[in-house]
């Protein structure tokens, strides 16, 4: 690739400064439910948890002012999870979803930037009005994926009962159908276990010198697409592995696990 350099340019992306990758064990976090799932939780002499979600995360970034060029990422999680709630061994179990949240702060350097930023992608304002410069702290991004269900348990509420509350946008409230159930509604109350993983970088844009080999033109042409079905479904590969399934799997696509000692447990 050296011999077709042809030009360096000057581009303005995104650089990561700093990340971290963590693990998280969030134990005993207390489930919120609506007013007619916290009926049945009430009464349920048993929960087993079904699966849950990563509803939305919301991100904030503040500098640190005691160490310049290090700032603070807050992170608050919102789930939604899915309980089965037993009332009696011989019956069915009833679904409820209840949401919760979790906030997870970590400090990571982003370097300093004192300029002040102005685009042309900013609204004009009237002649009295001072256009508005950007933040230029760095931008915090959080990669994550859906938690692990580990377990959930019921328990009554005591002689003090269940106190406190949670503050989660409208949107997530939707997700398990309006309000939650009042405080004295709450007779028992739902403790789940979850683990997540996540990714959080500080990336700031900056200008950088590299290298430029050629324009990038597709070598691929466009298919063109028609509206009769049957002309879709006749360039369709016969799904043979469906009627004829394979008696054993590629080299590729065999075991990976041959770290795996015999008779060890693997999860």
């Amino acid at each position: 690739m050296a011999d077709q350099f042809k030009e360096a340019v000057c581009v303005d992306a995104g650089r990561v400064y700093d990340s971290c990758c963590d693990r998280d064990c969030l134990e005993d976090m207390r489930l919120f439910f609506n007013a007619q799932d916290q009926a049945l939780v009430n009464q349920a002499t048993a929960v087993r948890g079904r699966s849950a979600q990563l509803l939305t995360c919301l991100v904030g970034v503040e500098p640190i002012t005691f160490n310049r060029g290090y700032y603070a990422v807050d992170s608050v999680f919102y789930f939604k999870v899915d309980l089965d709630a037993y009332h009696a061994a011989s019956t069915r179990p009833d679904p409820v979803s209840g949401i919760c949240s979790f906030t997870k702060k970590v400090i990571l350097f982003g370097s300093e930037g004192n300029a002040k930023v102005f685009t042309s992608d900013a609204p004009m304002n009237e002649a009295k009005q001072l256009l508005p410069a950007a933040n230029n702290n760095p931008s915090a991004v959080v990669q994550t994926v859906d938690p692990v269900m580990l377990s959930a348990a019921v328990y009554p509420c005591g002689e003090a009962g269940c106190t406190g509350t949670m503050n989660a946008p409208q949107a997530v409230l939707d997700e398990i159908g309006g309000a939650l159930a009042p405080a004295e509604a709450v007779e028992q109350w739902v403790a789940a276990t979850l683990g997540i993983f996540t990714v959080v970088q500080l990336v700031r844009n900056v200008q950088m010198l590299m290298p430029v080999y050629d324009f990038c033109v597709p070598n691929k042409e466009c298919v063109s697409t028609t509206d009769d079905p049957c002309a879709i479904f006749n360039r369709l590969q016969f799904p043979v592995d469906e009627f004829f399934p394979p008696r054993e799997l590629p080299e590729e696509e065999g075991n990976t696990c041959g770290a795996c000692n015999p008779g060890q447990r693997t999860n």
